[in-house]
């Protein structure tokens, strides 16, 4: 049975589905799921992340933590983890530019928080000696020092639209042999009601409810041992509009066709990230501006003396997909979390 014929099953048997229900099962479906079932980046994926266009993204966040953790006293012994990460390129590119950091390479413990059985087997033959989990709880404790690049976004959301004071919860329902939304009855959502001040009759809101137990984990091992973590992703300070997207061979199609089988994800809401961390945040800081600040652009001038013609092009091109402001460098953001008392890891603002 296809994830199509599952998903239209379930709706005639219990009725129309919340969005966040019908995101997790498309992704995360252990047989049918997209990212259950393939490496989907690349030319010959649906989408390409930013550590897969350039080295220096990972080169330069790794260098970014390796600095906080020198801020922090150089514990002799600490976490290094990444959630969802991809094929493990970022990680890759973090550990060769730190490699010349005296004393951390000794004293990291390399941890992934992946789902995705494709996608280890992917991070395994790159990164080789790791230590995988599949939550963010499972990860021992002690210092955490930690990226999470393009990995909120795929979390599953939940959709409302507002109706006087109250909210109606989008739906996804099966009519005239297709998949449509629909509306639940409108309630009071208490999770909403500070939105009541900066919304109108109509608008939508998304919700990652699954968003919350994982920053507040990672903020609280922070607290508790210390550590920073940067995560980089697209979206805003507060969410507003239907931005669930899907992906298909670099293309956008619509979310409801190819269930299981295109890349669906949402805008992040910082805000509900920092609203969950137990620990010190910084600033929202615009990509293109936490790269710069970092020196992206003195490390793209070192490398371009070291490339063919046709090698600079695609170089230059990289640099200014990720920075320019029109392109990554104000729609993804970056936000770090990091321990009282002490300063945020370089790039961004405290």
């Amino acid at each position: 049975m296809s994830l199509r014929d599952i998903l239209i099953e379930r709706i005639r048997t219990i009725g129309p589905m919340r969005v966040a229900d019908y995101m997790a099962e498309c992704l995360m479906h252990p047989q049918h799921g997209y990212y259950a079932t393939r490496d989907p980046l690349g030319a010959r994926g649906d989408f390409t992340t930013a550590p897969e266009m350039t080295q220096m993204f990972g080169e330069l966040i790794g260098l970014s933590l390796a600095q906080a953790w020198m801020d922090q006293g150089a514990p002799s012994s600490f976490i290094l983890a990444e959630i969802g990460p991809g094929r493990g390129t970022l990680m890759a590119d973090l550990l060769r530019a730190t490699n010349k950091v005296p004393g951390f390479h000794d004293a990291l413990d390399l941890h992934l928080i992946e789902a995705s059985p494709a996608l280890r087997r992917k991070q395994r033959e790159l990164l080789g000696e790791a230590t995988w989990h599949d939550s963010i709880a499972d990860l021992p404790e002690g210092p955490l020092f930690l990226v999470a690049n393009e990995f909120f976004d795929a979390l599953p959301v939940r959709q409302f639209i507002r109706e006087g004071e109250l909210w109606r919860e989008r739906l996804v329902g099966f009519e005239n042999a297709q998949f449509c939304f629909g509306m639940g009855a409108p309630v009071d959502q208490p999770v909403l009601r500070h939105r009541l001040e900066d919304t109108e009759e109509g608008h939508l809101v998304e919700v990652c409810e699954p968003a919350h137990p994982i920053v507040h984990e990672i903020g609280k091992r922070i607290k508790r041992h210390g550590g920073a973590a940067l995560i980089i992703d697209y979206g805003d300070w507060r969410s507003q509009g239907d931005t669930m997207q899907a992906v298909k061979g670099h293309q956008e199609v619509d979310v409801l066709d190819l269930p299981g089988d295109s890349d669906l994800t949402a805008h992040v809401d910082f805000e509900l990230l920092c609203a969950a961390t137990p620990s010190r945040f910084s600033r929202v800081t615009p990509q293109g501006v936490f790269l710069e600040r970092l020196g992206i652009t003195t490390r793209a001038q070192v490398l371009a003396q070291q490339m063919e013609p046709v090698q600079i092009e695609q170089h230059v091109a990289a640099h200014r997909r990720l920075t320019h402001p029109e392109e990554m460098g104000n729609l993804f953001k970056v936000v770090a979390f990091y321990p009282e008392g002490e300063t945020p890891p370089p790039g961004v603002d405290p």
